[in-house]
């Protein structure tokens, strides 16, 4: 399993448009091939630092999503809304979840 983190700076205007555009592509990448778990995440209290958090079942999907019409169309649409470079990160989980833990480490 792949962990998948980006992080993605917005124009303060600009990031109910990048709500509103994740709502309408949340379910088709969720459902593209390999992707087992999509979440969002926002900087607290509401700041405008996302980050997407998504489990893929090997780097072959990963990268088949990257190739893909869907990517293509949904990161055309996001990055025109940055005011920052974005960053990403693919990782590999060394160590499980903590035995009784409710959510994992």
């Amino acid at each position: 399993m792949i962990l998948r983190i980006v992080k993605m700076i917005f124009d303060p205007g600009k990031t109910g448009e990048f709500e509103a555009l994740f709502a309408r592509q949340k379910e088709a990448i969720r459902n593209f091939p390999g992707c087992t778990h999509l979440e969002l995440w926002r900087e607290s209290p509401g700041g405008n630092i996302y980050f997407t958090y998504s489990h893929w079942n090997s780097p072959a999907d990963l990268e088949s999503y990257r190739h893909s019409e869907l990517f293509r169309e949904t990161w055309a649409a996001t990055k025109i809304l940055f005011a920052g470079k974005p960053e990403a990160w693919s990782l590999n989980r060394v160590a499980g979840p903590v035995a009784g833990a409710t959510t994992p480490l």
